[in-house]
């Protein structure tokens, strides 16, 4: 069983930046794609940013395009959420999300498409 822990969340004022993390045990090199998403208080899930399992693709949601960035460590098996330029818009519980999908140059941001999650780790952006 895949077992990660997102963490980073905070609150922060509007203009300012955080860097979310998602630990694993072990992410498998070309098989695990990772996605973030987020959902606020009476809204869906919704996916923000993928990176494929091959690391060549990467995709951000059109709101969050040019202001996050999402990468990926393998020698410390963790998965970052790079988030500048925070709005009010942005708060909202975020989880990370794991699919094996061995030796894909795509990711999608489709949360039917992911299996394991995480617990969440929370964003709040208000000054």
């Amino acid at each position: 069983q895949l077992q990660f822990v997102e963490s980073g969340g905070g609150l922060v004022q509007p203009g300012g930046s955080l860097r979310l993390s998602c630990a694993a045990s072990e992410f498998t090199s070309d098989y695990d794609e990772i996605g973030w998403f987020r959902q606020a208080p009476g809204k869906e899930r919704e996916g923000i940013s993928c990176i494929s399992s091959s690391d060549v693709d990467t995709n951000h949601a059109d709101s969050v395009k040019g202001r996050f960035t999402i990468s990926r460590d393998h020698a410390k098996n963790t998965v970052y959420l790079q988030m500048n330029n925070l709005k009010p818009e942005d708060t909202a519980t975020y989880y990370c999300a794991v699919r094996r999908a061995p030796y894909q140059p795509t990711c999608t941001l489709n949360k039917d498409h992911y299996y394991f999650w995480g617990q969440g780790t929370q964003v709040t952006v208000s000054s």
